[in-house]
């Protein structure tokens, strides 16, 4: 059975409908967030070094828990009321991801995968999006949309 090894909790700025997971290494990044973001994209998009996910709201500050496993964890159905999940593989050549908002750049906020590179499954749930996506329209709400992201070692 998987093991939790770590888990973070932060707040993330959204603009534009959206926000990266990107690695803190950027010379290992082809395209930077948010150069080859398409409008109407999916939920969640896997790149080089680059995990692009899209928010229901315009712009507003979610919340995300990150988790970290040493293998693929139990599906998150029974933790949230998700209105939205995706799964994916990347690979962060450094072990760390920086969070990136469409126009600010990365932000002061990092996840720790590892103290080195690999390659990483992520499932990705989102609640709020609904009430977001009302609420985003009348200010900039605060903690109403909430991510769980979850990684683990890609199997070799």
């Amino acid at each position: 059975m998987a093991e939790l090894i770590r888990q973070q909790e932060l707040d993330v700025e959204v603009d534009f409908y959206g926000f990266a997971l990107q690695d803190v290494d950027d010379t290992q990044v082809p395209v930077e967030y948010p150069e080859g973001r398409e409008a109407g994209s999916a939920f969640l998009t896997a790149r080089e070094g680059r995990l692009d996910i899209k928010s229901a709201g315009h712009t507003h500050t979610a919340t995300l828990s990150a988790e970290v496993w040493d293998g693929e964890p139990p599906a998150a159905e029974d933790r949230g009321n998700w209105e939205e999940q995706g799964e994916a593989q990347f690979r962060s050549p450094s072990g760390e991801l920086a969070v990136w908002t469409v126009t600010g750049g990365p932000m002061d906020t990092y996840l720790s995968l590892s103290e080195t590179g690999g390659s990483w499954r992520v499932r990705v749930y989102c609640e709020g999006r609904a009430e977001v996506r009302r609420l985003a329209w009348e200010g900039m709400p605060e903690g109403i949309e909430h991510y769980l992201v979850q990684f683990w070692p890609a199997p070799a």
